[in-house]
């Protein structure tokens, strides 16, 4: 039997954004305090019996924020081209926390992989992304 564990963090980042195109007020610049959360998959458990440390996820997923925050969104690279939707944000950080992750794999000795990313824009207003292994 294959065991799966999902585990979790949060965090959260303030961010300006406007959306090009949108019919709305959200094509002006605002700004979201945007909240996220990470969910990182693992199969095993080490020998103390962790699939991964949560500090771990937490340090990745911090430093993957502060490229994020207190930015204007549409003036970074990842979104140069396309808006930065809460769809393409969790995009993003789903890959950008995936390269993280495998980055520090030689030194945590994981086969974790992140799961999925959800973002939530305001409170009640939330996309999640994952991608089909």
């Amino acid at each position: 039997m294959k065991r799966n564990y999902e585990l979790c963090v949060r965090g959260e980042f303030c961010a300006a954004h406007r959306l090009a195109g949108y019919p709305g007020d959200c094509r002006n610049t605002h700004g979201h305090n945007w909240g996220v959360t990470a969910y990182v998959l693992c199969h095993e458990l080490d020998d103390i019996g962790m699939g991964l440390d949560f500090r771990e996820i937490k340090r990745i997923l911090r430093e993957a924020l502060a490229t994020l925050d207190h930015a204007c969104l549409n003036d970074l690279p990842p979104f140069s081209g396309q808006n930065p939707t809460a769809e393409n944000i969790a995009r993003h950080l789903f890959h950008d926390l995936g390269e993280r992750l495998a980055q520090s794999a030689p030194q945590n000795g994981s086969a974790a992989r992140v799961s999925r990313v959800r973002i939530a824009e305001t409170p009640g207003a939330e996309v999640t992304y994952w991608e089909e292994p």
